[in-house]
């Protein structure tokens, strides 16, 4: 199906749209010079260690241990992951790390 260039330019514009909304409507609903809700803050706090559990248990939703390799090549990234964040206290290293790692692994290990 294509798009005339009027429905390019409605879609494009109703993106726009909803993006800068969502990137201002924070700041015009909890302005700086006033204190945010105990419930946002409460949000602040606890989101984004719930995210990161969540993220992990997506990314692991789909390793079996029955079959070969029995999640070797996860375990050992999400190793280094916690290894490379004790060690050097940087989230960007050790998600690369782990991530390198974990592709090394996946393409010349265990293939």
């Amino acid at each position: 199906m294509t798009l005339s260039p009027l429905q390019t330019l409605a879609i494009i514009a109703c993106i726009v749209l909803g993006t800068m909304t969502t990137r201002f409507l924070p700041f015009l609903l909890f302005p700086e010079s006033k204190k945010p809700p105990r419930f946002i803050l409460y949000l602040g706090d606890v989101l984004p260690c719930a995210v990161i559990g969540f993220l992990v248990v997506y990314c692991l939703k789909g390793v079996s241990v029955i079959a070969a390799p029995h999640g070797a090549p996860e375990a050992l990234a999400l190793l280094a992951i916690a290894f490379l964040y004790r060690w050097k206290r940087n989230s960007l290293l050790s998600i690369a790390g782990g991530t390198v790692l974990y592709m090394l692994l996946v393409q010349l290990v265990f293939i």
